[in-house]
């Protein structure tokens, strides 16, 4: 059983680079804000990740595009994602699936999670089909390419990805 914390809120992390975020983050989020009480987005700090945007650009863009989601917060951290969990009282971390290739990386990892932090469970979600194949490098390269991207980034995301890697609109 999940626990939940002394307001009998149950707390869930969603942690991620999200640089840039997409429609199947944004699709994630409001899936398991229908399922939580409380959604957690962690803006995860990665040093050793080649980042487009800044962790400040990442927290606003989320920011701006979860807003009207009552019970959703964004915050930024750095280090494990179990110990953040542990941090913000969260006692389930989402994780969202694309393909197999995922799956076998985050089996693995919730393993580990479980073994760190017992009472954190992992609650995995499959993206939905029309986002399956997309993921923030991807989108990256067809922007470098001068392809359009505004269905699957909301437009603030799109006008700043072209910007800053010289795309087209």
């Amino acid at each position: 059983m999940v626990s939940e914390r002394s307001n009998g809120n149950v707390v869930a992390l969603l942690p991620a680079s999200f640089d840039p975020v997409t429609n199947g983050h944004l699709d994630l989020v409001e899936r398991a804000h229908r399922v939580f009480d409380e959604l957690v987005l962690g803006v995860a700090i990665n040093v050793s990740k080649n980042e487009t945007f800044s962790t400040e650009e990442r927290v606003d863009l989320l920011r701006s595009a979860t807003k009207d989601l009552k019970g959703v917060r964004v915050c930024a951290f750095s280090g494990l994602a179990v110990d953040y969990a542990r941090e913000v009282g969260a006692s389930v971390l989402v994780r969202g699936l694309r393909a197999m290739s995922d799956f076998e990386y985050e089996f693995e990892m919730a393993g580990m999670n479980k073994h760190l932090h017992p009472e954190l469970e992992t609650f995995f979600m499959m993206a939905s089909q029309e986002h399956m194949y997309v993921s923030s490098s991807r989108l990256k390269e067809l922007v470098r390419f001068g392809r359009n991207i505004d269905e699957f980034v909301p437009s603030e995301v799109a006008k700043m990805l072209v910007e800053r890697l010289g795309g087209k609109l």
